[in-house]
């Protein structure tokens, strides 16, 4: 009997230990210390495990490969739907619009197509509005963080604070001053309103053409020509006199008209150059103020060629968006001066055609309106007492023209009802305001006017108030849009002497260049 148990005991061992060898694990299981049974001797049991290392391994090679995949698909996800990361069209990286800690750096221009659709080379990133009083931090100036507030959603709107230097805002007057400015219009009442074209004033050849040379240097160059083509003083230059002005700038050897050179072209034409509509915008705002313009392209003074990329730094946008568009406008606001709520953009329509490019299309026969993507105001002066910046249906619940009557108060009207308005913002040096004048389309391009986007300049009441409104013109149309940039891209390329005339300038104090 002892000797069958044994045997028996001496095969289960045997069993156990090619168990434990089989699995790897040969090391022995020590049970606790039991007293022993009466008539047995203990036995040296080994523990046997199917799952031991290897199957632990196995497991986690698993758990790693679906770890990766998992980060893998956040990853193509992230790139693939975020709109950080936007390339221009001329090179430059937009950093995301969610907005914080924003840094544009400069990359390689990709190589395309000049036939692609506009959408293709750029698109109109929008910067994210959050909340209201939401801050920001963006990077605008070397070495420098400034915050960024937002003021209301509906416009989105934010306010920068010191995005000019003391300095620069009065560079910027000084030259306004020097350029000389002209009275605003006021709006032609709706019953008054004409759809014929009058000359303006009897203005000569050689007051015309000081006129159109914005940066009075005595050549009127193909940026002039354009840039005051958009301008929104009431001065136009109709599309076939347009043509035969930049007919005669291409035909010049220097690829600039003298005034000499004008002369002859103006003598050429069958009507004067310069005409004014009468009373054809009922956008137009009733306003008493002062106004010019200031040219910001190459050969412009310095400072006003840095507030250019500034802006593009801080809309986030294309530069050759922000270049082609019109020039600086510099106001200024006597005591009592005002300007009633209005929209700076239109609503389009097919039977119009955005000034700024309507060179571009086919027909002269359609509506101009004004085409403004983004407006950026700078307040050039604290003004001593009123003349806030109001915006009369900020963030209201809906929009309805018959609301803006409230009472009997019409609330367009700054001089009876300014402080009626939902959102007002005190000029203070420095500071400038961004606003969308359009809704996105969904699909990366300019939509349908913000109608919230209404606002006007409450009366000065002590003081001169001083601003500059920097737009950037985008035609809803991308196609027209990118037809524009070609032509105008084009004939820069083929103009002589180009790169000469574009060299910076330097300025050693502010009267030099306007």
């Amino acid at each position: 009997m002892d000797y069958s148990n044994r045997h028996i005991h001496s095969e289960m061992d045997d069993e156990s230990q090619e168990s434990m060898d089989a699995c790897g694990d040969s090391s022995p299981y020590v049970p606790p210390h039991l007293p022993p049974m009466p008539g047995r001797e203990r036995l040296q049991i080994q523990k046997s495990s199917v799952c031991s290392r290897a199957y632990f391994v196995v497991v986690m090679v698993f758990f790693h490969v679906y770890i990766i995949n998992i980060i893998g698909l956040l990853f193509y996800v992230h790139y693939n739907n975020s709109p950080a990361d936007i390339v221009s069209a001329d090179g430059d990286t937009s950093a995301s619009s969610s907005g914080v800690d924003s840094r544009l750096s400069p990359s390689d221009p990709p190589q395309q197509d000049p036939e692609l659709d506009v959408r293709q080379s750029f698109s109109l990133p929008r910067i994210e509005g959050i909340r209201v009083g939401h801050v920001q931090r963006v990077s605008l100036k070397p070495d420098r963080i400034q915050e960024m507030k937002t003021l209301s959603l509906k416009p989105l709107l934010f306010e920068i604070p010191g995005f000019l230097s003391e300095e620069e805002c009065g560079v910027v007057v000084q030259l306004a001053q020097l350029k000389g400015l002209m009275e605003s219009q006021a709006t032609v009442p709706p019953g008054d309103q004409e759809e014929e074209l009058q000359p303006l004033l009897s203005l000569s050849p050689e007051e015309t053409f000081s006129l159109l040379d914005l940066d009075q240097d005595g050549l009127l160059q193909r940026q002039e020509i354009l840039s005051h083509s958009r301008s929104r003083d009431g001065t136009w230059l109709s599309p076939e006199n347009l043509r035969q002005i930049l007919t005669g700038q291409e035909a010049s050897p220097a690829g600039v008209l003298t005034l000499e050179e004008f002369r002859r072209v103006c003598d050429g034409m069958s009507q004067h150059p310069l005409q004014q509509r009468g009373g054809t915008r009922r956008s137009q705002p009733k306003r008493k103020s002062r106004h010019t313009w200031l040219y910001q392209g190459p050969g412009s003074h310095h400072i006003l060629h840095a507030l250019r990329n500034r802006v593009t730094h801080l809309a986030r946008l294309p530069s050759p968006l922000v270049e082609l568009s019109e020039p600086l406008q510099v106001i200024r606001y006597e005591q009592g001066g005002f300007s009633h709520a209005h929209h700076d953009s239109s609503p389009s329509h097919p039977e119009t055609t955005c000034s700024h490019t309507r060179l571009a299309g086919n027909t002269s026969a359609h509506t101009e309106i004004s085409c403004r993507y983004i407006t950026v105001l700078l307040y050039l002066n604290s003004v001593e007492g009123g003349g806030e910046t109001t915006f009369p249906v900020a963030d209201n619940r809906t929009y309805e023209e018959e609301a803006l009557v409230q009472g009997g108060v019409d609330l367009t009207d700054t001089q009876q009802s300014c402080n009626r308005g939902n959102l007002r913002v005190k000029p203070t040096a420095g500071t400038a305001l961004l606003w969308y004048n359009h809704l996105s389309d969904g699909k990366g391009w300019m939509g349908e006017l913000d109608e919230y986007s209404l606002h006007g300049d409450c009366p000065v009441t002590r003081g001169v108030k001083w601003v500059a409104n920097s737009w950037v013109n985008v035609d809803p149309d991308h196609q027209r849009q990118a037809r524009y940039q070609r032509l105008v891209t084009h004939r820069q390329e083929g103009e002589p002497g180009r790169e000469e005339r574009e060299t910076p300038l330097p300025h050693s104090n502010h009267h030099q260049d306007l």
